[in-house]
């Protein structure tokens, strides 16, 4: 249920709302708006009638039901547009179109530098690299772990960027938060509801991944569970979905864009690397990401992609990368945005 407190409601009113909600046996999640406040009630839909009483409390204009099985993604808590902050100054669902570049797996000092300082050129926000790799084959590449970390914190510091990485076992949190400025949940851990819970606790950012047979709706599911504990810091990301076309390492759904926007207000960003397998692919669908209207890209860029330890077909050579953000700008001041 949401509780929507009239214009101008006093501090008191609300924390009176907050204390009914709790011994209802609800969690109050207060939503800040300009003109009011509204207060997001969550917990067992049985009893969902007794928060209807609470329309009698003074401060109180109305009641109302939420109707989507996603409670605090929902645009009916939040109407307004999330706008997720990374550090001072850098911030995901605002007006800049962000992108974030890099590597797919830290290999070493020298080309996680060297792909740091290229895409920093090249007008990216922030530096992608996996140092913890999930694969399809027990036997392939599973990253640096901790040692790939300590080098992406030494490429952030060299370059300023901000890191992004992805956690796979719950019991790595606290390790790769020490590390990261932005945490990734991969496709593969989409529905890994102790992860989700894990990183719902954290005062981090956290880049959600849809799952390669994940619906829209289980994808705003899993951000729910994040939100639910307390984490509102969540950015959605598109990255393929697993159809019956072998063209291409997935489908991009770009309507998926338009439909979560609508549907939810998170941001949303999209990963045209593993959406589509092959470096050529990735420029167009990045103009399209910018024209559907995405929040940013997650773009994968190696310094010498023939030999890179993992998904090399699928990354940009630096100077491609830098091509495609000029193009790029175009689409993105079509679509009434700025490219930082």
């Amino acid at each position: 249920m949401i509780i929507v407190m009239q214009k101008g409601a006093s501090a008191e009113a609300l924390a009176e709302v907050e204390r009914r909600v709790v011994e209802l046996g609800y969690q109050p999640h207060v939503i800040h708006g300009e003109t009011r406040n509204v207060v997001g009630a969550v917990g067992d839909e049985r009893g969902k009638e007794v928060l209807q009483t609470l329309e009698v409390l003074p401060g109180v204009e109305r009641v109302v039901p939420i109707l989507k099985p996603y409670k605090l993604a929902s645009r009916e808590v939040q109407p307004e547009t999330s706008e997720v902050e990374i550090v001072p100054g850098l911030v995901i669902g605002g007006q800049e179109f962000i992108v974030v570049g890099g590597p797919c797996s830290v290999e070493s000092q020298e080309q996680i530098n060297e792909s740091a300082v290229a895409v920093k050129s090249a007008g990216a926000r922030l530096l992608r690299g996996g140092a913890f790799k999930p694969r399809t084959s027990p036997y392939s590449f599973q990253g640096m772990e901790e040692d790939g970390l300590k080098l992406l914190a030494e490429a952030r510091a060299l370059t300023g960027l901000p890191i992004v990485t992805e956690v796979v076992n719950p019991r790595d949190v606290e390790l790769v938060a020490k590390y990261a400025d932005v945490m990734q949940v991969g496709a593969r851990n989409t529905q890994n509801f102790a992860l989700l819970k894990m990183l719902g606790q954290l005062d981090k950012p956290i880049l959600l991944k849809r799952g390669m047979a994940t619906t829209i709706q289980e994808f705003l599911m899993s951000a729910e569970y994040i939100l639910a504990e307390g984490n509102r810091r969540v950015i959605l990301c598109e990255r393929g979905i697993r159809t019956f076309e072998t063209a291409t390492r997935n489908t991009l759904d770009i309507s998926a864009v338009p439909v979560l926007k609508q549907q939810t207000h998170l941001p949303v960003m999209i990963d045209p690397s593993h959406a589509t397998g092959h470096a050529h692919l990735v420029p167009p669908m990045c103009y399209a990401a910018a024209a559907a209207g995405a929040d940013g890209l997650l773009v994968e860029v190696h310094p010498c992609p023939e030999e890179a330890a993992s998904d090399g077909p699928q990354s940009l050579r630096p100077a491609d990368f830098a091509a495609m953000m000029k193009k790029l700008k175009l689409f993105v001041d079509a679509a009434g945005r700025s490219l930082g």
